[in-house]
């Protein structure tokens, strides 16, 4: 190319490294980098992403595009029309549930806000364009039908359950079950029963993301879900003090016991902002998750301030709606694009292995 100008060969060796952000394989071997064209030094392409990279979608195109002007200096323009890549969940465990990626949100207590976050980062991973199913694990104290404004009973089809749909989103809970005013008083084999009918039995669909409210505190659940299904890995949401970390440090090591990897640690409650004066009050103190999380080696994810409106949401069963409040929204985004992203760096580490098909 000694005259500098740009062919479809110089564009595929630029891109034939670029990643999917998914697998962490070349995009172009996956013909997810198509159609492409020159005409002059002006470069057109098709980049077809999937949903289960969906919040990471334009960060992704301005990186290829900037791949393309770093490597072709004769290079003056790039048109990138992107479509959705589909990709179908593969089965996981024995039971069955189809879904990429599989997160438990846990935390060493309760009181901490975990059922908030849990149904935050299912509701934003969804917003951000996701498949999303939102399990509520949390058998003895079930809240999530609460904070999304659920009601009614799954019904059995075809010898599967329906889960309950907040906007599309399927969701299944022990609160759909028993009545609001009914404990339930269960020794570990029948929340292991429990826990197992809600993964094995219910019609979740093909997901990108199935996320798992915890109960609090270090039980059977996690070793429940340790042996039924291969998670991708935990959240451990606490608040900044001492008292609560302690037992943020327990949920770390729990999880690490039963071999379930640590994705990263949320900070919620984390200060209060005066709607008044604007000045920060850190009631419980500040920073606390983000400094055990470099001491126990796991990503800090981002932290949830004190907000009136959070509270205000969670008991009208809107949490959704805090992705509308501007002192909320783009702190719970910011958590739910780590996340996104802290997955695609360990996938560009340690790529899919392209599975084969069965000769059965």
């Amino acid at each position: 190319m000694t005259d500098g100008s740009v062919t479809i060969q110089s564009v595929r060796e630029a891109l034939a490294a670029f990643p999917d952000p998914e697998t962490g394989r070349s995009a172009l071997e996956l013909d997810q980098i198509r159609d492409i064209a020159v005409d002059g030094n002006v470069v057109s392409l098709t980049l077809a992403l999937t949903t289960h990279a969906a919040p990471l979608w334009d960060e992704t195109q301005q990186a290829l595009e900037q791949r393309l002007r770093s490597r072709l200096p004769h290079l003056r323009a790039v048109h990138v029309t992107r479509v959705v890549h589909p990709r179908p969940a593969p089965r996981q465990g024995e039971i069955g549930v189809t879904a990429k990626t599989i997160i438990a949100v846990g935390s060493g207590k309760g009181g901490v806000g975990k059922s908030t976050i849990a149904a935050s980062l299912a509701v934003g991973l969804k917003r951000a364009g996701c498949t999303v199913g939102l399990m509520d694990a949390d058998v003895y104290g079930p809240s999530i039908p609460h904070l999304l404004g659920l009601r009614g009973q799954p019904q059995l089809v075809d010898n599967k359950l329906q889960p309950i749909l907040c906007d599309g989103m399927p969701v299944m809970s022990m609160g759909f079950v028993i009545q609001r005013d009914q404990a339930v008083v269960w020794r570990g084999p029948m929340l292991h029963g429990a826990v197992t009918q809600f993964l094995r039995d219910t019609n979740w669909g093909d997901l990108d993301y199935l996320i798992i409210d915890m109960p609090p505190g270090t039980g059977d659940v996690a070793l429940t879900l340790s042996q039924l299904l291969p998670l991708t890995g935990a959240v451990v949401v606490c608040t900044p003090q001492d008292v609560a970390l302690l037992d943020a440090v327990k949920a770390i090591a729990m999880f690490r016991l039963v071999n379930i990897p640590v994705l990263g640690m949320i900070e919620n409650m984390s200060g209060f902002i005066c709607p008044d004066c604007q000045k920060r009050y850190d009631i419980f103190g500040s920073g606390g998750a983000a400094r055990e999380a470099a001491a126990s080696g796991v990503p800090f994810l981002g932290d949830v301030p004190i907000q009136l409106q959070i509270r205000i949401h969670g008991d009208e069963g809107r949490t959704a709606a805090n992705f509308d409040d501007a002192a909320v929204a783009p702190h719970l985004a910011r958590i739910c694009y780590r996340l996104a992203k802290n997955l695609a760096e360990n996938a560009a580490r340690q790529p899919a292995t392209p599975s084969l098909p069965s000769l059965e």
